[in-house]
């Protein structure tokens, strides 16, 4: 682990999301388009659920590291449902994904960050007749995970976080934390914050979070790469929660399932509302039910609410784009793509990711998004 030290929007209606109580999927000839039914991922399913498997083909990813969880459960299931198919999906991070796109070395990046408009220009290069669009695949939230002596709870603000990741506050029992913490005993002992070494999406959306949440603590704009004073880095969502597994009075943000892969405990977070909220997918659920539209046309681009004080709301969310070309995709693997993204996004597809502390999108949402899908070309 390589360690360093640097000094048009439109409202969603959201119902809740159906979930069925257990996943198998459907055995897809490799050349076809039959589909037939087995089970998946080792579930004790009653429920089938059918793919359109389509030609067989090897699709091949990379991005955000945030989404990593998700994609395994994705990419076994799925190739177990549909023989001779497979995802290599490489992480490297939103900014790393994004690069390997417009190169037309993957199929599709992963991103917890939208294009940006140089970046769409970038993709009209790779995507012949079309452009990359962002499709919202992975909800998830930013966990505040800390590893600190003799404390098992811990509430932070917006405004606290962010001095502490900017190196404003360096001690355990700064009085800041310890006005949020009353009854609990704060070690006197140097704060050890871990931030990405790489060009994140998860960095670029906790700096949207102090950006809107911090009263002005937070000095820089938000960005892919890390900006802040100070601190030790480490690379991908892995390698900071291996830090904080590691590392004694130590504090990083990583995606929750991240969080609890490795058993880290995570930071309440106080926005104002009665009580501090806790760091669960529910409570994020909470705040993805009034998140905003703000692409167009095939572009399904979020806008969330980082400075949410709604009752149970969990402020510091992110959400995981597949970016592919709407038109100009590979015909060797563009039913691949579209079958793979099909089941990613469907109810069973929404349901395994659930189950690792990752947020079904609200229906509204993934209904978007599976009417989209199917028009890629």
């Amino acid at each position: 682990m390589k360690l360093q030290r640097n000094g048009r929007s439109k409202a969603l209606v959201v119902g809740a999301l159906a979930l069925v109580s257990s996943l198998s999927l459907a055995a897809c000839g490799s050349d076809d388009n039959n589909t037939s039914t087995t089970s998946a991922g080792g579930s004790s399913s009653a429920t089938a659920a059918k793919i359109n498997c389509g030609k067989a083909g090897a699709l091949v990813a990379a991005g955000s590291t945030a989404q990593s969880n998700a994609i395994d459960v994705w990419k076994t299931n799925f190739g177990n449902a549909c023989s001779g198919s497979s995802v290599n999906y490489s992480g490297g991070g939103s900014g790393a994904g994004v690069q390997q796109f417009t190169q037309g070395k993957v199929q599709f990046a992963g991103s917890d960050s939208a294009l940006k408009p140089a970046e769409v220009d970038a993709t009209k290069a790779v995507c012949t007749g079309g452009q990359g669009i962002d499709l919202p695949m992975v909800a998830g939230l930013i966990s505040i995970v800390f590893n600190v002596d003799g404390v098992d709870k811990l509430t932070l603000d917006g405004p606290t976080t962010a001095k502490i990741f900017d190196s404003q506050i360096t001690k355990w029992n700064d009085p800041a934390i310890a006005a949020l913490n009353p009854g609990v005993t704060l070690p006197a002992a140097d704060i050890q914050a871990f931030h990405r070494s790489d060009d994140s999406g998860t960095t670029d959306n906790l700096t949207k979070y102090f950006a809107k949440a911090s009263g002005g603590a937070w000095a820089y704009p938000n960005s892919k790469t890390w900006a802040g004073k100070g601190g030790q880095s480490a690379s991908g969502s892995a390698g900071l929660a291996a830090q904080v597994k590691q590392v004694k009075n130590s504090i990083s943000y990583v995606e929750l399932s991240f969080a609890q892969t490795n058993s880290l405990k995570s930071a309440s977070i106080n926005t104002g509302a009665s009580k501090p909220v806790e760091a669960t997918a529910a409570n994020a659920a909470t705040t993805f039910a009034k998140a905003k539209i703000a692409g167009t046309g095939s572009d399904l681009t979020l806008s969330l609410d980082y400075a949410t004080k709604d009752e149970g709301a969990y402020p510091l969310v992110l959400v995981t784009y597949e970016i592919v070309c709407d038109k100009g995709n590979k015909a060797e693997t563009l039913d691949t793509l579209k079958s793979f993204l099909t089941y990613a996004i469907s109810d069973e597809g929404q349901k395994a990711i659930g189950d690792t502390g990752y947020v079904p999108l609200p229906q509204e949402l993934a209904a978007k998004v599976q009417a989209v899908v199917p028009t890629l070309a």
